[in-house]
């Protein structure tokens, strides 16, 4: 378990609970990990298959009941301070992947990815992401180990992407500006169309990527521009790196479910940003706080609960021309 270096009083009231994380239980985690991202792209993103809103608010479902599964047999093997800390991390990744539902609505529609490669290339994205979370993951955790500092510049980020986000616009995700997008097509050749679901096709005595190469990069790298808010918000509510993975871990694996889901009421949800950004906020002021007062585990997810469920109501009570606006 990672502690940072605190003052005795701030360290005995924010330290973690005893976790004792071993090898194999990391194993364990990947192994599931694993076949459940096997599963994904085997069944619900098979070949030529384009899900309907029923199986996707199905799938959805099974994502969010394995979660809880999952969550209540760590709440009692572990306790119930360690299971609350991953049930709020949960809760907290969740709500902050809506917004990247509506922005690989962007990405997909910007490289007018066929609907029946969807699912395939969201699945194989949201895979790649996650192998880049847990690095992520691995090395914030070391950050805050051994520099307690990391505390406050993560607070700092935070409060800053809040105020970013309450000022969000649509027309701020621009993905010709991704820059392993721009590097993808200076250094390989690629083909001017799609070839199905292939990645790379042979032309001749040459490998080419196709566009959907690019959009498997792209919808990955976005996801790691996300995790640079999400990631920090996350350690304010616990320090563990296993439960931080976790908590990612079946955030993401519902994400592709919930992008065929939610992608085409990107409108009704026009105070989406504002709520996202009151989190942050929240958390933002939780890690630069943490030499002052330990905010309850219960106390986060109860604001995050309470901010997600007044966002929504606002969002379907607004009327038509303040979500024209919006």
């Amino acid at each position: 378990m990672f502690t940072a270096n605190l003052p005795m009083a701030a360290a005995s009231a924010a330290a973690d609970p005893g976790v004792d994380v071993s090898a194999a239980m990391w194993a364990g985690l990947a192994l599931v990990v694993i076949v459940l991202v096997a599963v994904d792209l085997l069944v619900f993103a098979r070949d030529g298959h384009s899900p309907t809103l029923r199986e996707s608010a199905l799938w959805s479902l099974g994502w969010l009941a394995l979660a809880l599964v999952f969550g209540v047999a760590w709440w009692w093997w572990q306790g119930s301070e360690a299971g609350s800390q991953f049930f709020a991390g949960y809760l907290l990744e969740r709500s902050l992947s809506l917004d990247n539902i509506f922005v690989f609505a962007v990405i997909l529609s910007y490289f007018a990815v066929p609907d029946a490669v969807q699912a395939r290339v969201l699945a194989w994205g949201i895979g790649l992401a996650l192998l880049l979370r847990l690095a992520f993951i691995l090395i914030g955790a070391a950050l805050l180990d051994a520099f307690h500092v990391t505390f406050y510049v993560f607070g700092v980020l935070l409060l800053y992407t809040a105020y970013k986000l309450a000022r969000h616009d649509g027309d701020e995700v621009q993905p010709e500006r991704n820059p392993a997008l721009r590097l993808l097509r200076r250094a390989v050749p690629m083909t001017t169309d799609y070839r199905g679901e292939s990645l790379v096709v042979r032309h001749g005595a040459r490998r080419l990527a196709t566009p959907l190469f690019a959009v498997f990069l792209v919808v990955a790298t976005t996801d790691v521009i996300f995790a640079v808010d999400s990631i920090p918000a996350i350690f304010a509510v616990t320090r563990e790196a296993f439960i931080v993975f976790a908590a990612n871990a079946f955030a993401l694996l519902g994400l592709r479910a919930g992008y065929f889901l939610l992608a085409g009421l990107a409108d009704r949800f026009v105070y989406l940003s504002h709520g996202l950004a009151v989190i942050l906020a929240f958390i933002g002021v939780k890690m630069l706080l943490v030499d002052v007062w330990h905010v309850p585990v219960w106390l986060s997810l109860a604001v995050i609960a309470a901010v997600l469920a007044v966002t929504v109501l606002l969002s379907l009570r607004a009327r038509p021309r303040e979500r024209a606006t919006a």
